[in-house]
C-alpha cells in the first residue's frame, strides 16, 4: 500500500546519494551487458549463421521467437519469485545461465543444439535482465518513478551504441570466440552488478524516492491508504488487457527490428555488416535520447498518451526503413523509430506501477508478459517467413507497422482503474 499526506511534505535533506540510485546504476549495467552481447548483437549473428550452415531467415527467427514464448510463460512465475524472493537472488540464477548459454553456444553444430543453447541464454536474460530489476525500481521510486525507469533503461541504450565492438570482434574473430568471450563478459560483470540490486527499500530501513516524513510537534496530518491490487483483481480490470495488448502490439516491431535490421540493411539495402552495425548504434542513440526525454515526460503528464503517441511514430518508422531508397530515409527511421521506442519503455512500466501499485507488480507484470510474448514471438517468425518467400522484408514489415498503429488506441483507451482508498 501507499502512503499519501494531505498536507505538503516537507523533505529533509539526507546528506547523501538515495541508495535507489544504485540500484538503477546496477540495473542499467545489467541491461546493457544484455543488449550489448545478445539482444542488439543477434541480427549480426544471424547473418552469419546463414553463411555457415545455410538456415532460412525463419528457421533463425524462430529461435528467437520460441524464446519469447519461454519468457512469456515463465513469466508469472518469475515474477511471483521475485516478489517472494527478491531480485537479488533471481538476478544471480539468470546470470549464470546467461553466460553458460554463450559457452555452450560457441560449440553449436546443428540447428537443434542451436535452439537449446539458444533457449538457455534467453532463459539466463530474462531472469538476470530487465522484469527483475524492475520490481526492484518500482518499489524504490514514486515521484520519480519514470525518471528511475528511464535511468536504468540507459543502460540499455549505451549497451546498443556500443554494439559496433561486438560486431567488429565477429569480423575478427568470428562468431564462436566471439561467443565465448561473451559468456565470460557475462559472467565477469553480471555478478557483481546483481549484488547492488535489493529489494523492497522498508526492508532496508528506507523509504520511496529517499523521502522521510517529518513528524512536528502538535501538527495534525491526514494520512490515507492507497490499496494496491493483487494480481488477480489487475487481471480483472480493462487497463490490465488493453495495456498487454499495446505492449503485445508494441513488440511486434521491436522483435523483428532486433531479429531482422541487420539482414535487411545487408541484404535489401547492400549496407556492409560494419556500416549496418553503425545504423544499429544510430539507432541505439536515439532510444538513449527517447528514454531521457520520456522519463522526465512521464512523471509530469499521461503516460497513457505518450505511449500511444510512441506506437504510432513506431509504425512510421517501419514504414520509412522497409521502402528506404535513400541513405537519409533509414537515418530517418532510426530517429524516429529509437526516441518513439525509448519513450515509449519508461512510461509503459511506470503506468503498470501507477495503475496497479508496486506489492504484486512483478507478479503482474508477468502475467501481462503472457499477453506481450505473442507479438515478441510472432513478429520475427513472420517477418522472416514472408521474407524467405518473397525475397524481401517489405510485405511483413508492412504488417507488422499496421499492428503498431492498432496497439496505439489499446494505449488510448487504458484508462486508469479505481484503486480503494482507506483512512489510517
Amino acid at each position: 500500500m501507499k502512503l499519501l499526506q494531505k498536507a505538503d511534505r516537507i523533505v529533509r535533506p539526507q546528506g547523501r546519494l538515495f541508495y535507489g540510485w544504485y540500484i538503477v546504476g546496477a540495473a542499467g549495467g545489467l541491461q546493457g551487458m544484455s543488449m550489448l552481447v545478445w539482444m542488439q548483437s543477434y541480427g549480426a549473428y544471424v547473418v552469419l549463421l546463414q553463411d555457415e550452415f545455410g538456415w532460412g531467415k525463419a528457421w533463425i527467427a524462430g529461435a528467437f521467437a520460441l524464446t519469447r514464448v519461454e519468457s512469456g510463460i515463465l513469466g508469472p512465475l518469475q515474477g511471483w519469485l521475485t516478489d517472494q524472493y527478491g531480485p537479488r537472488a533471481i538476478l544471480r540464477i539468470g546470470i549464470v545461465l546467461f553466460g553458460l548459454g554463450f559457452l555452450l553456444f560457441s560449440q553449436v553444430q546443428s540447428l537443434l543444439t542451436f535452439y537449446l543453447t539458444f533457449a538457455l541464454i534467453a532463459l539466463g536474460a530474462s531472469l538476470g535482465g530487465f522484469a527483475t530489476v524492475m520490481v526492484a525500481i518500482v518499489s524504490w521510486f514514486d515521484r520519480h518513478r519514470s525518471k528511475a525507469i528511464a535511468g536504468s533503461l540507459l543502460g540499455g541504450s549505451i549497451g546498443s551504441l556500443s554494439v559496433p565492438i561486438v560486431f567488429a570482434c565477429l569480423e575478427m574473430y568470428g562468431w564462436r570466440t566471439t561467443a565465448v568471450i561473451s559468456g565470460f563478459f557475462v559472467l565477469v560483470v553480471g555478478l557483481p552488478l546483481a549484488q547492488v540490486v535489493r529489494h523492497k527499500p522498508e526492508m532496508h530501513g528506507e523509504a520511496p524516492d529517499g523521502i522521510t516524513e517529518p513528524h512536528e510537534e502538535g501538527e495534525k496530518k491526514k494520512i490515507v491508504k492507497i490499496v494496491d491490487f493483487t494480481a488477480r483483481q489487475a487481471m480483472r480490470t480493462r487497463a490490465f488487457w488493453l495495456i498487454s495488448i499495446g505492449h503485445a502490439c508494441s513488440l511486434l516491431t521491436v522483435s523483428a527490428v532486433m531479429v531482422h535490421l541487420v539482414p535487411h540493411l545487408t541484404e535489401g539495402l547492400d549496407y556492409s555488416l560494419k556500416q549496418a552495425g553503425y545504423i544499429v548504434a544510430l539507432l541505439a542513440g536515439s532510444v538513449l535520447l527517447g528514454q531521457l526525454g520520456g522519463g522526465y515526460l512521464g512523471d509530469r503528464f499521461s503516460k497513457r498518451m505518450i505511449c500511444a503517441t510512441c506506437m504510432v511514430s513506431h509504425a512510421i518508422g517501419i514504414v520509412l526503413v522497409t521502402f528506404a531508397s535513400s541513405l537519409v530515409m533509414v537515418v530517418a527511421f532510426a530517429l524516429v523509430y529509437g526516441l518513439s521506442w525509448g519513450a515509449r519503455g519508461p512510461n509503459l512500466v511506470g503506468m503498470r506501477a501507477d495503475y496497479f501499485g508496486t506489492t504484486s507488480y512483478g507478479t503482474i507484470m508477468g502475467f501481462s508478459s503472457l499477453v506481450a510474448m505473442f507479438g515478441m514471438s510472432t513478429g520475427p517468425i513472420l517477418a522472416g517467413y514472408l521474407a524467405d518467400v518473397q525475397g524481401n522484408y517489405q510485405m511483413g514489415f508492412t504488417i507488422l507497422a499496421t499492428g503498431a498503429f492498432l496497439g496505439s488506441f489499446a494505449f488510448i483507451f487504458a484508462t486508469p482503474p479505481r484503486r480503494a482508498i482507506l483512512d489510517a
